[in-house]
Formats: C-alpha cells, sequence, structure tokens
C-alpha cells in the first residue's frame, strides 16, 4: 500500500503520476474527465490517507485503516467528499462519484490480495 506508484494505478484511473507525497489522477466518469491532484497527509491513526488539493471537490479524503483479524490484515477504505456544485454538472452527482470510488477501491482490494498472494 505505501509502494503508492502500483497502489494508485491499482484503481485503474486512466492516468496517474506519483511524485513523493504528491498524486495526480484523472479519470473518465460518464461524460466527464476528472482530474484531481492529492496529497498524502500525516496522520497517526489511519495507515495511508490522501487529500484532494485541486479538483473537482469541496474537500475529499480517503484513507485506509489496517485491522488485524485471524487471518491476516483486515484493510478498511474510507472516502469522504463534499462536491463542489458550481463544477460539477448535470451528469455527475454522488451516486455516480460514489459508485465510480467503489469500483476504484475494490480493484485496489484486489491489487493488495493479489501482491500478498504472491508473497
Amino acid at each position: 500500500m505505501h509502494d503508492l506508484v502500483p497502489f494508485i494505478r491499482a484503481s485503474g484511473f486512466d492516468s496517474v503520476d506519483v511524485d513523493d507525497r504528491d498524486i495526480r489522477v484523472s479519470n473518465k466518469v460518464g461524460p466527464a474527465e476528472i482530474t484531481l491532484h492529492l496529497k498524502v497527509v500525516d496522520d497517526a491513526d489511519p495507515e495511508l490517507a490522501y487529500e484532494q488539493r485541486k479538483g473537482i471537490f469541496e474537500e475529499m479524503r480517503t484513507s485506509y485503516r489496517l485491522e488485524p483479524v485471524p487471518e491476516g490484515v483486515e484493510v478498511t477504505a474510507t472516502t469522504e467528499f463534499a462536491l463542489d456544485v458550481a463544477l460539477i454538472g448535470e451528469f455527475l452527482d454522488s451516486t455516480v462519484i460514489s459508485r465510480q470510488r467503489r469500483k476504484e477501491l475494490e480493484a485496489q482490494f484486489d491489487h493488495l490480495e493479489e501482491a500478498t498472494d504472491h508473497s
């Protein structure tokens, strides 16, 4: 998860650029192209967290928490966001964004599972 390039790429974004703690991603969602500039934040609680610095949201934060379980480690991801209505057209709403984000997170979980299986 801390190897950001493959972890972020696993989300299926059309474009990914990671420079240290700066992340830039873009993706086509419905008829719109979404581009985000994200920054990894230092936070003692989640294993990994990043926030939008520039993009379509008023605010957006994704955090990943690890919890030991008998089978290994369970990863929980949470994305919280508020849409900037002035920037969002009639084609995008919170339902479309939530559905897209769920697909991205599931792809990341698959990536982590595959990486664990090959270790």
